[in-house]
């Protein structure tokens, strides 16, 4: 794509930011009426279609790169599925950036414990904090279902950055990705059919649906892509350390969420420790959801 060429790649790195926070808010607007994991099923299924689609002329590759690798593909694949029905689960009953924010924790999780810098230890602490002040103790009144929801997702975000990675090294180019984006996809069917009913007869909806698979899906992935062409990890990571600070901008713009200063400090926390173990740390990178 020529056009993607005349935007420096940190550009298409912020671009993907906000794309994925963009298509997050609009999937909240939608949870009324497909409910949380209702969106992420038709989410998931409309990304999958799309992926196969771009890789349709290596379809005939797929049977065999799975029939290898299966194991770790269905893993892949379930991972990405509950990530993602947690992530929405999260956002459903808390704010969009503290939720980013909490399940920020996972990739830095992995950060740590893949180090034996005692200074990323400090960085995981300032996190820790951070995350600390979205806790009742300190007088925020959060729905502490949402934070478990998204303490999962974190979670899950870690072992999708631990098996994206061992996918990548076994499978070229991003055949694992949708290969594994099939298999949630299959895994949300069930999901997916009490609302197909809302979307034959609301077109709205449906195109609304589709939107949030693009924003979150396939237009930060091709940014992405071209983006890493170009830029060193380190400064990949920094850019996508600044999630939960465009997540709490989003929310705030499009969904009216007010997070008050103890909110915005404890999210600045969070980048900051984000930013802190990437420039002390090479190895790094974040893979999107």
């Amino acid at each position: 794509m020529t056009f993607l060429k005349a935007i420096p790649p940190p550009g298409l790195v912020l671009i993907a930011i906000v794309a994925i926070q963009v298509g997050a808010a609009l999937a909240a607007h939608l949870f009324p009426t497909l409910g949380a994991v209702g969106t992420v099923a038709i989410r998931i299924i409309i990304s999958a279609f799309v992926l196969v689609f771009f890789a349709r002329s290596r379809i005939q590759t797929f049977t065999q790169t799975f029939r290898e690798n299966w194991r770790l593909l269905l893993g892949f694949g379930l991972c990405l599925a509950a990530m993602n029905v947690f992530f929405y689960q999260a956002i459903a009953r808390i704010p969009l950036a503290t939720t980013v924010a909490i399940e920020f924790m996972g990739p830095l999780g992995v950060a740590v414990l893949n180090s034996k810098k005692m200074s990323h230890f400090a960085w995981i602490a300032l996190a820790a904090i951070g995350i600390a002040l979205f806790s009742p103790l300190t007088g925020v009144d959060l729905d502490m279902v949402g934070v478990m929801f998204a303490l999962m997702a974190g979670i899950g975000w870690a072992l999708f950055i631990v098996i994206a990675s061992r996918v990548g090294q076994r499978i070229p180019g991003s055949d694992g990705l949708a290969i594994a984006m099939v298999i949630a996809a299959i895994v949300m069917i069930p999901f997916a059919i009490p609302v197909l009913p809302i979307l034959v007869f609301n077109p709205l909806i449906l195109f609304a649906a589709i939107g949030v698979a693009l924003l979150s899906t396939t237009i930060p992935m091709t940014l992405e892509f071209e983006a890493l062409k170009h830029l060193p990890a380190r400064t990949y990571g920094v850019l996508v350390s600044l999630e939960p600070g465009v997540a709490a901008t989003v929310g705030a713009l499009l969904l009216g969420e007010r997070m008050g200063v103890q909110g915005m400090i404890a999210v600045s926390c969070v980048v900051v420790a984000a930013i802190g173990i990437t420039v002390t740390d090479r190895a790094l990178t974040h893979t999107p959801k």
